[in-house]
């Protein structure tokens, strides 16, 4: 061996490699990259609660009043039913309430009962998919309760119970509702709850128990208090959220308290209810399984009860529009078939064409692609081609079938033209997939719509 001495090494300087960019840095290269595009319209997330969400976030963005740390980072599985007294606020979520809302209302009921003399034992919520969004809502609910709390004189602790939502999952693909209640499940643990129940949604109840050990033994999620304490657009979140319930809830105080508002907040809650059916209807917000990428040879006729427990739920509306195709096809004895008749500009009819399959999937029909029509049995014809092909397809196709034929794309500058040769309607990404699946059940005599 030899007693050669070993090189001396350079320290390394990482803050000398890699110095602080200012936040006007990066905004001027942002700018640069979107050459002359909106700002604001392309990288500012705005969301149904009314909030701005930025691209990023540094640490001038953290708020100068950070919420309370929970106390331990352990929580217990909730079993049967939260003590009398807690506070409901799941139930705003489960009819469709905003994050801002089931805060909101959550506090101005907490607020009541506090003037009541009561005391409030705790606060329930329920745990949707909007990630970072329900971590935020339950690091702000422990942060709004002690500064109302603190107003009454009375101890500032709450416990925070959560349970995972029934009102975004669907009957259809219920491993889906597993993994969306999973990812629930850690938003509740990361947002410092202190019980935690996994309602079943078409899945075993032990599946949803497992989660809960998965998340305590193998993700040690027990072993930190509040870890995503720190993150600058978490803390920027929990802030944001905090305000707009603030405010809310002094609105609610103004009108006399919760049990005096209650006509105007339901009221708020069903517009909030009916953005959100929008949204989903219009495919803006994707439930996989539902309104986008469904399994089409699914059949849960059978299951439509599946979802024990759940009131309003946001896949309702496309569920009855494939339970009417699959009672349909109980009673006639075949589902209805859709051909996608793809021609012409190759990446034009492979985008239109998954479209389409995607589109009328999400209605139970039997979908087939082929580029020719001869001898198919099926009941709608789908044109899936490039907007210049689409007239001289639609004269040769409309002329030798007896079944009607759909444009796959929203042609504007021919509509007319296609219209005088045959064609019956257009499917686009501007389509409201609910008015347009109905539309075609009943314009194809596929049973009768549901009235709920």
């Amino acid at each position: 061996m030899s007693d050669t001495p070993a090189p001396e090494t350079a320290a390394l300087n990482l803050k000398a490699e890699f110095p602080p960019v200012p936040t006007a840095t990066w905004e001027q290269t942002i700018i640069a990259d979107l050459k002359g595009a909106d700002y604001e319209k392309r990288l500012v997330w705005k969301t149904e609660e009314g909030l701005s969400v930025r691209p990023y976030y540094r640490s001038e963005s953290l708020p100068s009043v950070l919420p309370p740390r929970p106390e331990s980072a352990a929580w217990v599985a909730l079993e049967g039913t939260v003590p009398a007294g807690v506070i409901d606020g799941a139930a705003f979520h489960e009819a469709g309430a905003t994050a801002v809302q089931e805060l909101g209302y959550a506090l101005a009921a907490a607020s009541d009962q506090l003037a009541a003399g009561q005391v409030v034992p705790g606060l329930l919520f329920a745990i949707g998919s909007n990630y970072f969004f329900e971590i935020a809502k339950l690091r702000a609910a422990r942060m709004l309760f002690a500064r109302m709390a603190g107003a009454y004189g009375q101890t500032a602790e709450v416990k925070i119970y959560a349970v995972t939502a029934l009102s975004n999952k669907s009957i259809y693909d219920p491993y889906t509702n597993l993994l969306r209640a999973t990812t629930e499940s850690l938003s509740a643990v990361i947002g410092g709850c202190d019980a935690l129940k996994v309602q079943p949604a078409g899945f075993a109840g032990r599946l949803g128990d497992n989660v809960q050990l998965i998340l305590r033994e193998e993700a040690h999620m027990d072993k930190v208090a509040d870890p995503a304490g720190g993150s600058y657009y978490v803390e920027a979140l929990t802030d944001s959220l905090s305000r707009e319930a603030w405010k809310l809830f002094q609105q609610v105080e103004a009108e006399g308290g919760f049990a005096k508002a209650t006509a105007g907040i339901d009221a708020a809650i069903a517009a909030s209810r009916a953005a959100k059916e929008k949204s989903v209807a219009s495919r803006r917000r994707v439930m996989v399984g539902v309104n986008n990428y469904p399994d089409i040879h699914e059949k849960e006729l059978a299951n439509e009860d599946s979802i024990s427990g759940a009131g309003w739920r946001l896949a309702q509306a496309i569920e009855q529009i494939r339970l009417r195709t699959e009672r349909h096809a109980a009673a006639s004895g075949a589902t209805p078939k859709v051909l996608l008749l793809k021609r012409g500009d190759l990446k034009m009819k492979g985008a239109r064409g998954t479209f389409c399959q995607n589109f009328f999937g999400c209605g139970g029909f039997v979908i087939e692609e082929s580029e020719s029509y001869d001898g198919t049995d099926a009941a709608l014809i789908v044109l899936c081609s490039s907007d210049a092909e689409y007239l001289d397809l639609a004269k040769e196709v409309c002329a030798k079938v007896t079944v009607p034929v759909v444009v796959a794309g929203n042609p504007k500058d021919q509509m007319e033209e296609l219209k005088a040769a045959g064609v019956a309607g257009f499917v686009h990404v501007l389509s409201n997939m609910v008015e347009t699946l109905n539309e075609w059940q009943d314009r194809l005599g596929i049973g009768a719509r549901e009235v709920k």
